[in-house]
């Protein structure tokens, strides 16, 4: 392969690595503390806070035009002087020549598109950031700080809790399927407390391990694992809510404030509250569909279901959630359904709207069915809401570790340290020893951590202080490899050989043996990636990926350097250490 080639390939591989390591420059580099802030949230957490603060800003520009309707935007509202320009375009009307505020208010016929230009900036801000951090290098707990928690489900006692009602023969079925919704609850309740990216799995068969990174309370966080899902069922007010729906529609940004309340109580009866209804997407995170106006007042508690299970109708085939009450829960929700037939009723979850069914006949056999054409995934879904009720597995907090932020900082300028401090002590020991041949083994080097990170953030892999070690680690077989062909060349100058002659050989002789010691290293790092955990297996990746980038550098990189001094520059001779006479 002749040098124009090579020198395209690494021009490529380079240009590739910048665009794998974007996203951590983006992220580490240009987002703004907050914005990260907002971005590690839950994306309920996003959606809420863009419609807050775009609801803020329409009660502020609508303000300002009441005041003077001839007064210009803020500057940082630059943008929306833009999109109401192009607003006027999509619709071919001309443009004012002053944006004035009155003008941009009119280039929106609803104050719902107004306030949905708005959110939709402050949205799009946020999942870019968001996008930006899925894309890069991620710090591990001991980076980043933090909590790991091992939560053990007793599953004896969720079966003992059953008593007869679970059968011998299904007693392991039971057990997973009660380890399944344990799991869901936690995800659940940890996901709108507003955590940061929180790692929720199964280990083993009755344990549950979490991993919450950033700052969080230590008896916040145990409440919320030791507490127990809220589910209620409650009488829907229809009227109220198509009422409620209509003015939400035309007030969009006045209706709620900030943190969720109803800025005017007055629009719903006292005896009501509004709660959103909310259906998985297509990631298993719960999404705010709909509103739906309830009466407070409880009308059966979740306490009472016993059982759920998803059965298709015998009569129409669709499938339909089929649920049991115990003999007080029963005798409630006969006298309700009695007294409200062809009402509907809301499934109330953690102050979440899971299911609104009409109330067809009174239900007088404590056995339940609801009905609505639902699909698989959707019929599934409520059945684990009213499995939150009855499924009681106690979990106990069997360990937890703790991690300050000011530890991970520490920790993270210790690593930087050490990676900076073995380069620089390497690199000044290559520039005594081979002289100017040392540049081509710092250049070799910093390539070689470039390509490292690169790949870390290609892969999405966890940066942890067990990674960092193996990336020291690999500095230093990377230096190996520039010494194995530093020295081949050498012997080929000391017998006589011209430049280009000493290079060729040096290389072409030292390959084989940087080959073996790095294949049998590789060989070995597979193998701890593949059957170690945690901190072995960070090691082991970092360790991967370094001995293939330093392989590249060392040979191709390196050799690249050399052959274009030799016919770029037409150099004859060659600095590479002390005594080599030519």
């Amino acid at each position: 392969m002749n040098k124009r080639a090579r020198f395209v390939i690494l021009l490529a591989v380079l240009a590739i690595c910048f665009l794998f390591l974007w996203p951590s420059i983006k992220w580490y580099g240009n987002t703004p503390k907050e914005v990260q802030t907002l971005a590690l949230g839950s994306t309920e957490n996003i959606k809420d806070y863009a419609t807050a603060q775009a609801a803020e800003d329409v009660r502020t520009i609508k303000a300002l035009a009441l005041k003077d309707s001839n007064a210009k935007l803020d500057e940082s509202y630059a943008w929306l002087e833009k999109a109401a320009a192009k607003k006027y375009k999509s619709v071919k009307a001309q443009v004012p020549a002053e944006m004035t505020v009155s003008a941009v208010l009119a280039a929106y016929d609803s104050e719902g598109e107004f306030l949905e230009e708005i959110q939709a900036r402050y949205r799009d801000q946020i999942l870019d950031a968001k996008k930006s951090y899925e894309n890069s290098v991620k710090l591990g707990l001991d980076l980043s700080g933090g909590m790991n928690i091992i939560v053990r489900a007793d599953l004896d006692a969720a079966v003992a809790s059953q008593g007869d009602s679970v059968q011998t023969t299904d007693i392991e079925a039971f057990k997973k399927e009660a380890m399944e919704n344990a799991i869901e609850n936690l995800s659940s309740r940890i996901d709108r407390f507003g955590l940061t990216s929180p790692v929720i799995r199964q280990q083993g068969d009755d344990r549950i391990y979490i991993e919450i990174p950033g700052a969080a309370q230590t008896d916040a966080i145990n409440t919320l694992i030791m507490g127990k899902g809220i589910l209620n069922f409650r009488l829907t007010d229809m009227e109220a809510t198509d009422a409620f729906r209509l003015y939400y529609a035309q007030h969009p940004a006045t209706t709620f404030n900030a943190i969720g309340e109803l800025m005017d109580p007055s629009i719903i009866p006292d005896d009501c509250e509004v709660f959103g209804v909310y259906e998985k997407d297509s990631y298993g995170i719960d999404e705010r569909k709909d509103w739906l106006v309830v009466k407070k007042e409880v009308a059966l508690d979740g306490k009472h279901v016993q059982s759920a299970e998803v059965r298709p109708d015998q009569y129409t085939g669709q499938l339909q959630v089929c649920f049991n009450l115990d003999a007080e829960g029963t005798t409630i929700f006969g006298e309700f359904t009695t007294a409200h037939q062809k009402e509907f009723m809301a499934i109330v979850s953690d102050n979440k709207v899971k299911s609104n069914a009409q109330i067809n006949d009174a239900i007088t056999t404590g056995s339940v069915s609801l009905t609505g054409a639902f699909s698989s995934d959707e019929a599934n879904n409520i059945k684990k809401v009213l499995q939150t009720a009855w499924l009681n597995v106690p979990l106990e907090v069997e360990s937890q570790q703790v991690i300050g932020a000011s530890l991970g900082a520490v920790a993270i300028r210790q690593g930087i340290l050490a990676i900076i401090l073995g380069i620089s002590l390497i690199l000044v020991f290559m520039l005594l020893f081979y002289k100017r041949s040392g540049i081509n083994a710092i250049v070799a080097q910093v390539l070689n951590l470039y390509i490292m990170f690169s790949v870390l953030s290609a892969l999405n892999l966890t940066l942890t202080l067990s990674s960092i070690a193996g990336m020291i680690l690999t500095i230093g077989m990377a230096v190996d490899a520039n010494v194995l062909v530093f020295e081949r060349i050498k012997e080929e100058l000391r017998s006589g050989k011209s430049r280009a002659a000493a290079v060729s050989i040096g290389f072409d002789n030292a390959f084989w043996a940087i080959m073996d010691s790095n294949i049998t290293t590789f060989i070995a790092a597979i193998f701890l990636s593949v059957l170690g955990t945690g901190s072995v297996q960070g090691f082991a990746v970092s360790l991967a990926i370094g001995v293939c980038s330093s392989v590249f550098t060392a040979l191709f990189v390196s050799r690249l350097m050399f052959d274009f001094e030799t016919d770029v520059f037409h150099a004859k001779k060659v600095s590479i250490g002390w005594g080599i006479k030519q």
